[in-house]
């Protein structure tokens, strides 16, 4: 477990520098609010959520699984596969649910309050991809605990994907764009910056699309696929509009209370859907 930290906090550092010196010299778009104003929030939020997993659930996806092997219990433990094939099928596994988790987290109107905090970010840069609330954080580790349990998924395959998902987050959600000539085949395998900004955007039609956090396979699959934005790849409005950019936006009290408060109702979003208001999903 000590290992593992170290790991986790190393791949954590390494990654989140390369892309914030990445973001420094070459910037994708122009920000709304400078990053001294919303750094803070954006990575005080990730040290809450840290402290709440190792208070409430220390063990954690990697514990679950340590324990299915031990037990033998899971459906990957019952057959004997070469261990490289049971890690890749345990990966599969990890990586789709994690699509559907997100999903979900859009179409469930509670979840949906939890996970906006997330959304509504006015700016789109590596440290939006470390703000998730801790409520829904906790919500996402039992889910983890869940599929790691029933699939009998290795310790070390969930250790690998979680260091992968936490660096793949960091990477897509930079404020960069990866050379033409690099994008396509990139977004053939992983979700790139250009793809997970799309998400992004104000327009619920695009916000409800390109659910992937890692491989970019699922929303192909599953049909939630957004190649290209209305707007174009810079004129997309980021974040909700029901949360604007301003002074308080930035304080790391107002976004943990996003989920239980409603926006004023003369703010609520609209979009060009039938389904216009982002504030009642």
């Amino acid at each position: 477990m000590t290992a593992e930290v170290w790991w986790r906090l190393g791949c954590f550092i390494g990654i989140l520098a390369i892309m914030l010196l990445w973001e420094r010299l070459a910037p994708k778009r122009q920000a709304q609010l400078s990053p001294k104003k919303r750094w803070p929030a954006n990575l005080g939020i990730v040290v809450i959520d840290s402290i709440v997993l190792r208070l409430l659930i220390p063990a954690g996806a990697v514990g679950a699984a340590l324990w299915a092997e031990q037990q033998s219990f899971g459906l990957l433990q019952q057959f004997d596969w070469p261990i490289w094939l049971t890690g890749i099928l345990g990966f599969l596994v990890l990586d789709c649910a994690i699509y559907w988790q997100h999903r979900l987290f859009h179409r469930i109107p509670i979840l949906w309050r939890i996970h906006r905090m997330h959304h509504a970010d006015t700016d789109f840069d590596a440290t939006t991809g470390l703000r998730f609330h801790p409520i829904e954080i906790v919500l996402s580790m039992l889910i983890k605990i869940a599929i790691v349990t029933v699939f009998g998924i290795g310790a070390l395959t969930v250790l690998v994907f979680e260091v992968v998902l936490n660096a793949t987050s960091l990477f897509n959600h930079g404020n960069v764009a990866l050379p033409r000539r690099l994008e396509g085949p990139v977004r053939a395998l992983i979700v790139t910056q250009e793809m997970h900004r799309i998400h992004h955007s104000q327009v619920q039609r695009e916000t409800d699309s390109n659910f992937s956090f890692n491989l970019s396979i699922w929303d192909r699959l599953f049909g939630s696929y957004t190649a290209k934005p209305k707007a174009g790849s810079d004129g997309i409005a980021i974040g909700l509009k029901e949360y604007p950019a301003a002074p308080q936006s930035t304080k790391l009290t107002y976004l943990l209370m996003i989920p239980f408060r409603q926006p004023h109702p003369s703010a609520h979003a609209k979009s060009d859907t039938p389904d216009t208001d982002v504030s009642k999903r």
